[in-house]
Formats: structure tokens, sequence, C-alpha cells
């Protein structure tokens, strides 16, 4: 998948990067945390589901680190969460270490116990759905994409599709989502970074 721009406007779009005024320090962080203004504006996979989402966020991080194995990280969610393992994993640590055969990516295998596999694309981008059965609850879709930068590092973006329920609770989880996600994925992607820095 190639990293094209999106003319488009849609849920969640970002403030037009054009505006000289604009600055993504002035971007919400729970919101728009690592990313920059033209990074928004980028076709990532879950836009092109057929399903319409209530509001977007974005992450990212640098990487001085090769796509493959970016990728062989990102496939390592397969078992596990890393983020706050004492948070999301019962504890356990996240392996440190790369799995031979995670990277045997198939479309509906699990991802962090409550998602699954929506598309994929090798050395490119995951985009991973909240689980069927869980979505009474709420729907959200995320796409992890590796983008190469000339510099020879890559960017890892994220979009986090988000769709709430009605009523009070998703008054609430519109209140608390965005920053409770900011703490754990601010966290997995410094562990991504740190562990596709190292030797593999």
């Amino acid at each position: 998948m190639n990293a094209r721009k999106r003319n488009e406007g849609g849920v969640g779009s970002a403030p037009p990067a054009s505006s000289a005024s604009l600055e993504v320090e002035n971007w919400p962080v729970s919101l728009y945390w690592g990313i920059k203004p033209d990074e928004t504006s980028l076709d990532f996979p879950c836009d092109r589901l057929n399903a319409s989402f209530e509001t977007a966020y974005y992450r990212a991080i640098t990487i001085l680190s090769p796509p493959d194995i970016i990728f062989r990280w990102l496939c390592q969610m397969r078992v596990a969460p890393y983020s706050y393992d004492w948070i999301d994993n019962f504890g356990r640590q996240s392996p440190q270490k790369l799995i031979p055969g995670l990277d045997k990516l198939e479309i509906g295998q699990d991802m962090m116990m409550i998602f699954e596999i929506e598309d994929f694309e090798p050395g490119r981008s995951v985009t991973i759905r909240l689980k069927r059965k869980l979505r009474f609850v709420a729907d959200a879709v995320i796409s992890y994409m590796i983008v190469p930068s000339e510099s020879g590092d890559c960017r890892l973006l994220v979009k986090i599709l988000m769709d709430y329920p009605r009523w009070i609770i998703g008054l609430l989880m519109r209140i608390f989502f965005p920053w409770g996600d900011l703490i754990m994925m601010r966290r997995q992607l410094m562990n991504f970074k740190k562990l596709a820095e190292r030797n593999p």
C-alpha cells in the first residue's frame, strides 16, 4: 500500500495543514500524539472499510529500523499487547524477542485478545478491529502503517476510528477514552521503537 494523500474530508479529519497559523502543538494531544499535519491526510487502510465511524485519533513515532523488522514487531501483537503489561497482559511480560512464524498473518486472527485482523500488507501495515462479539459496547478499528523516509528511518503511524455507544456510557467514553488510549498506546509505540531499534 502506498502512503497516498487523501483529498476528501471525513470523520475525524484533522485541522487543515495548509493553515499557516496552525501548529501541531495546538492540536489536542489526546487526539493527535506524535503525528505531523501532512500525515493525517494519508490514506490509511482503515479508511477503506465499508463502515462509518464517529471520530478518529492519531498516534505516531519515528523508528530507526527497516520496515520489515517493524512489521514483525507489530505481528507480535498476536501474543501480547506491548503496553503496560501489569494492566493489559495479566502481569506477564510481552516477549522481548521475535517469535518465528507470528508474521504469517491471516484475516480473522486474534490480536491483543480483544481484536482481530481486518487487513494487512506484509512490511507495510496491519489493521485490526474490535471482535464482533464486543461491538455491542463500541466499535474500533486501528491501522498501524509503516512509512519509510528518505533519511533511512521509518514513521510508524496509527489511526484509530471509533464509534461510541449512546447515552451516558458513550458520553463518558468520549471524555476518558482518548486519554486512556494515549497513555497505553504511547507506551506501546515506545516499546516497539526500543525493540525494533535493538537487534531482533
